[in-house]
């Protein structure tokens, strides 16, 4: 009975030395998060796509004054809204 005990530890041993350390992966951050390290190039790029869809882009602009924002916080704003 001793020897199941040896062999079922033995192959566990195996698995986990084959399968090797378990690497804690970083979340990475949605594209709304992103949003808020582009730089000024980049979302002025962004920007002019949104441009085209002109009613809706003039709707979250509007939304966006009228909420105050300003800067990358208005981006992170302007993002979501034009996506949904």
């Amino acid at each position: 009975m001793t020897i199941r005990y040896v062999v079922s530890a033995a192959m566990v041993a195996a698995m986990i030395t084959a399968t090797g350390p378990v690497q804690a992966q970083a979340p990475t951050p949605s594209t709304t998060e992103q949003v808020k390290t582009w730089t000024l190039k980049k979302w002025n790029a962004t920007k002019a796509e949104f441009a085209k869809d002109k009613a809706k882009w003039a709707d979250c602009r509007k939304q966006g004054t009228d909420k105050k924002l300003k800067g990358k916080a208005s981006w992170t704003f302007l993002y979501d809204c034009m996506k949904a």
